[in-house]
């Protein structure tokens, strides 16, 4: 049986999350209940931020992604661990405004980024606009003439890198909705427009291979294509660029089979491939980013749901319904996502095989795993899906006019709420 960290059965056989009791909570707070534990979150971020401090050029700091989840206390959580925050949307940078995240450690990303949006952005300082397209640049740059001042930039490429990933969170091969491609040309005639650019300074080279990356040597290989791509800019403009920033891209343990890296086993061979790379061409070595998300927050997500129909239909499969869904978990209906299913309310008992986790939603398509074996659950108990720290709220909906579920923080074996569960009310509040 697979249990992310923090995660224990206790002596009367109830799940319980760093320490608490999870059908305890599911009774205080309601279901669906998104738990998310704090303190493994905390080590998450030290470790990022440790290492990077000790083996990379001073100025250099991790960015949280925070479209795996973005709330008001995770930019909070954030702030205190030092992280810099990767923001991919106007709601997301108001949200680390408003939680007092210092904007100079904002990072704004985006493909399609609105004039409101960068507007917001300049106003506010943040420390990189990320340009995604040649119309977002002469955007930036008129705004920035507008705002009378300098804009420090990265640039978004795409450095032909194979991630071995689902197609549709490959982002670094040349056919993609983000950035600048090296090899036809365009990432190099996109650096020299940018250096023309009267208000806007080119301080930053991005990029994102995928995600889910269970292996180091896509990572090392876009270092090495990068700083390649650096040399050329110098060669060809006689400019140095100064930060490299890797974007994210590491995974995190949905199931038993699942083998992601540790946060140094993944950074490791990067600072090897960059250091080498550096002393082979004979370059300066950058300043250097990296843009974690799902590992830092995946596992460290758990969401409860209450048992409601029970249907069994001899000799096809048996389908156990929740109270949720799709609604609170897109991922599964989107791209068969894998999970990890407990019965909470059980550590021992019968084997419920093949069983068909379905959710309230009116779609056929409101599964969130199929094929599980859990101990028999009856209508009433608790189920747990793991590792629901990333892209889970981020993601939901208000489909069926279903209420998007609360979010607690646990840590230490004391639970705190951090998102009200909605109300009919809430949903109604931009009904005309």
């Amino acid at each position: 049986m697979m249990l992310t960290p923090g995660l224990r059965f206790n002596e009367i056989g109830h799940l319980t999350i760093e320490g608490l009791d999870a059908v305890s909570l599911a009774k205080e707070y309601g279901t669906p209940l998104y738990v998310i534990n704090e303190k493994l979150i905390r080590n998450n971020c030290k470790r990022y931020t440790s290492f990077i401090s000790d083996n990379f050029k001073a100025g250099s700091f991790p960015c949280y992604a925070s479209k795996a989840l973005s709330c008001l206390e995770i930019y909070r959580v954030m702030k205190e661990e030092n992280m810099g925050v990767d923001v991919v949307s106007g709601g997301e940078l108001y949200t680390a405004l408003k939680a007092g995240f210092p904007s100079e450690r904002i990072f704004f990303h985006g493909n399609n980024k609105t004039p409101d949006e960068l507007n917001m952005a300049v106003k506010n300082n943040v420390g990189r606009v990320i340009v995604d397209s040649l119309t977002e640049l002469q955007t930036l740059n008129e705004i920035a003439i507008e705002l009378n001042c300098k804009v420090k930039i990265g640039l978004r490429i795409k450095p032909g890198i194979e991630a071995h990933t689902h197609d549709y969170i490959k982002t670094g091969q040349i056919d993609s909705k983000f950035g600048f491609s090296i090899e036809n040309g365009e990432a190099l005639s996109a650096v020299k427009t940018a250096l023309n650019c009267s208000n806007l300074e080119l301080c930053q080279l991005h990029c994102h291979i995928g995600s889910q990356i269970f292996d180091t040597q896509p990572f090392a290989d876009a270092v090495e294509v990068m700083l390649g791509f650096f040399a050329k800019i110098y060669s060809e403009t006689g400019i140095w660029i100064k930060e490299l920033n890797l974007g994210g891209g590491l995974g995190a343990r949905y199931i038993d089979t699942d083998s992601p890296l540790e946060i140094e086993e993944y950074l490791t061979p990067v600072a090897n491939a960059l250091h080498e790379a550096c002393q082979k061409m004979n370059i300066p070595e950058p300043v250097f980013h990296i843009e974690p998300g799902r590992s830092i927050v995946g596992e460290a997500g758990t969401t409860l749901y209450t048992v409601g129909n029970i249907k069994e239909i001899e000799n096809v499969r048996t389908y156990v319904s929740v109270d949720g869904g799709m609604a609170d978990n897109i991922r599964y209906a989107l791209y068969k996502a894998d999970y990890t299913v407990l019965n909470a309310s059980r550590s021992s008992g019968n084997i419920l095989n093949n069983a068909t986790i379905a959710g309230k939603c009116c779609e056929s398509g409101d599964l969130i795993q199929e094929g599980v074996d859990l101990i028999k659950p009856e209508v009433g108990d608790t189920l747990a899906v793991l590792t629901t720290g990333a892209y889970n709220y981020s993601m939901a909906s208000n489909y069926n006019r279903s209420l998007k579920p609360a979010m607690i923080m646990v840590n230490d074996c004391t639970h705190r709420l951090i998102i009200k569960r909605e109300t009919y009310d809430d949903v109604l509040k931009n009904d005309i």
